[in-house]
């Protein structure tokens, strides 16, 4: 064989080499199909082929449960409040007024009409079946139209109530969590269905440094530094887990929602999903309230929750997969505590700490992520 053509074939393997290497490397950057805002968790994982939910063995009988977070795209951040319609609003009341003016005309025509034909004919006054239906029709308009008008009016109330809440709070916020930007996840990965336990912590460190005792509460006390070490030994056991970004940890808390919690824009909202300061006076076992739809228990309140990344002011800009700062002396803490207010427990609320800071309201979440997909 020519040295020529030696080298010709060296070339091509070595071409062919490089491209096998690089299909490999980069093949978990492949981005994945996006959640399209409805479907549920069971349908995009079998979108995606892979399992809605898992289940890592601590040891001892002791389950750490993750559900699949979709990729997906949102708006990061606290978004002003939208202006209520109230144009909408008083139409709805015009109309009905209007349908309770008319139907009381109507029957009040009809009523006179049997009234001036009994007066003429001397004789008490009678309803033909006919008339006694359009009598009936005509009476059953004046109510459901006056309960429309009834309903409409507190329904305006109401939302005149909510909207002036929301929009104090909005003004009230740090600016810490604006300006909104848009933000996308390309990779599907897995979440703790909860905080980590008590229980769960026990197991893999041996110790429970917890102020507020209970085998099925959120584990407390820990810093940014303590879970880091956590995931650290639990990958060495099990799977490969981390602290989630913070842009992970908003768009799986927010689960779609655009309010300010994922059950809503009110306290009462709040009260379905979180323990915080109007109705706890210590941490409680995970998993009593109400879950959000990607099946995510106690993302608003009980414990504040680190993130892997160091505090970094937001900016206007599209980012995808945002890591965060890599460096500062503060790391995020994201979803409010047992014993904080409503503001501090929204899905934008922004928090921060040094690493080492381990207060009794201080918890966390892990998340792992699937395995490279192919291209």
């Amino acid at each position: 064989m020519s040295d020529k053509r030696r080298w010709l074939q060296i070339q091509l393997t070595a071409g062919i080499m490089l491209m096998l290497i690089a299909r490999f490397a980069f093949a978990g950057d492949t981005p994945a199909p996006l959640w399209d805002g409805h479907e549920s968790v069971a349908d995009y994982a079998q979108r995606v082929n892979l399992p809605p939910t898992k289940t890592l063995d601590l040891g001892n009988g002791v389950k750490l449960e993750l559900v699949l977070i979709p990729a997906g795209k949102f708006i990061m951040g606290t978004p002003e409040p939208t202006p209520m319609d109230e144009e909408g609003f008083h139409k709805t009341i015009v109309t009905g007024q209007a349908l309770l003016v008319s139907s009381a005309a109507a029957l009040l025509i009809m009523l006179t009409v049997v009234i001036v034909r009994a007066v003429r004919q001397k004789r008490r006054p009678q309803l033909s079946l006919g008339l006694l239906m359009l009598v009936t029709v005509a009476a059953g308009g004046c109510v459901l139209s006056g309960l429309h008008w009834r309903n409409s009016v507190e329904a305006l109330k109401k939302e005149n109530a909510e909207y002036a809440e929301v929009k104090a709070r909005y003004n009230s916020s740090d600016s810490d969590g604006k300006p909104t930007h848009p933000v996308t996840l390309t990779q599907p990965f897995y979440m703790g269905k909860f905080p980590v336990t008590q229980e769960q912590w026990q197991q893999i460190t041996g110790q429970n440094p917890s102020q507020f005792k209970g085998r099925d509460n959120p584990v407390e006390k820990i810093s940014w530094n303590d879970a880091q070490a956590f995931c650290k030994t639990l990958s060495r056991k099990t799977n490969q887990v981390r602290l989630p970004t913070e842009a992970e940890w908003e768009f799986a808390c927010r689960a779609g929602t655009k309010t300010a919690y994922y059950s809503g824009n009110t306290e009462a909202d709040l009260n379905r999903v979180a323990w915080y300061d109007a109705n706890s006076k210590s941490t409680h076992p995970v998993g009593q309230k109400v879950s959000n739809t990607f099946g995510l228990f106690d993302m608003h309140g009980n414990v504040w929750q680190w993130c892997q990344d160091c505090f970094e002011d937001y900016t206007h800009s599209l980012a995808e997969n945002p890591q965060g700062g890599a460096r500062g002396p503060y790391r995020l803490l994201r979803g409010g505590c047992w014993d904080y207010d409503p503001l501090y427990c929204e899905s934008a609320h922004r928090h921060a700490g040094p690493p080492d800071c381990a207060g009794y309201g201080l918890g966390f979440r892990v998340v792992l992520v699937p395995p490279s997909r192919s291209p």
